[in-house]
C-alpha cells in the first residue's frame, strides 16, 4: 500500500469517507421519508444501508489506501505497526485524518443536495449524555479489535463483510448508534436530518472515541502481543 503515491491514498480516503457519509446521511433521509412514523424501522433501514455501503467501499478503496475512512483506525494502524514498519507512517497520519474529515463534510453536503435540502444545515439533534459516550468507547474499541484481529491472523480478505457487519450490528447494540469515527462525527454535524449530531455534541463524542482508541489498542496488545505465526495465518 505504501508504494502508492500519497496523493492517491489521500484521494481514496477523501472519496471513501465522503461516500460513506453520503450513505449514512442519505439512507437516513430516505428512511424518514419512507417510514415517517416508525423510528425502529428507520434505524433498520439506515443501518442496513450503511453496512452494505461500508463493505462495498472497503472493497473499492482498500487496495489504494487501506480504506481506513476513520482517524482512529489510522492512528491505531500507525501505533500498532510502528515497530514492524508495516503500519501507516507518522508523517502521513495527519494527511489521512484531514482527508477523512473533509470527505465526511463533503459527504453530508452531497447527501443534502441529493435530497433537495440546503447544502449545509447544522444539526440540532443533541446527543450529549454519559451513556452515549460509553457507547462510543465500546463501538470504537470493538471496531479496532476486530480490524486488528483480521490483520494479525491473516484474514484481511474478510474485512469488507466483517467490518460492515460489525458497524451494522453496533447501530443496535450501542446506545450511541455507533458513530465510532471522529471524522464522520464532524461530518454529520453538517446535516439537520436523521443522522445528524449537533455541533455542541461533537466534542463529547470525539473524546469518547479517542478513549475507545486507547481501550482498543490495549485490548489488541493484550490479546495479540505479536503477529500470528505464519503457520497459523490460514486457520
Amino acid at each position: 500500500m505504501h508504494q502508492i503515491t500519497l496523493w492517491r491514498r489521500l484521494l481514496a480516503e477523501f472519496l471513501g469517507t465522503a461516500l460513506l457519509v453520503t450513505a449514512v446521511v442519505g439512507s437516513g433521509i430516505m428512511a424518514t421519508t419512507l417510514s415517517p412514523n416508525d423510528v425502529g424501522l428507520q434505524l433498520l433501514q439506515n443501518s442496513v444501508a450503511t453496512a452494505f455501503a461500508l463493505g462495498a467501499l472497503i472493497l473499492t478503496f482498500g487496495p489504494v489506501s487501506g480504506a481506513h475512512f476513520n482517524p482512529v483506525v489510522s492512528a491505531a494502524d500507525w501505533f500498532l505497526g510502528r515497530r514492524t514498519g508495516t503500519g501507516l507512517k507518522i508523517k502521513d497520519l495527519g494527511g489521512y485524518a484531514a482527508a477523512q474529515t473533509l470527505g465526511a463534510v463533503a459527504g453530508s453536503i452531497l447527501a443534502n443536495l441529493m435530497f433537495d435540502l440546503s447544502p449545509v444545515t447544522l444539526s440540532t439533534k443533541d446527543r450529549t449524555a454519559a451513556n452515549l459516550w460509553l457507547g462510543e468507547v465500546v463501538a470504537v474499541a470493538g471496531l479496532l479489535l476486530l480490524i486488528s484481529a483480521l490483520v494479525r491472523s491473516g484474514r484481511t480478505s474478510a474485512a469488507p463483510a466483517a467490518v460492515g457487519a460489525y458497524i451494522g450490528a453496533a447501530y443496535w447494540f450501542t446506545s450511541s448508534t455507533s458513530f465510532a469515527n471522529p471524522a464522520v462525527t464532524i461530518g454529520r454535524a453538517f446535516t439537520d436530518t436523521f443522522a445528524g449530531i449537533s455541533p455542541a455534541s461533537v466534542p463529547g463524542f470525539v473524546i469518547a472515541q479517542l478513549a475507545g482508541l486507547i481501550v482498543g489498542i490495549a485490548a489488541v496488545l493484550a490479546l495479540y502481543p505479536a503477529s500470528v505465526p505464519p503457520e497459523r495465518k490460514t486457520t
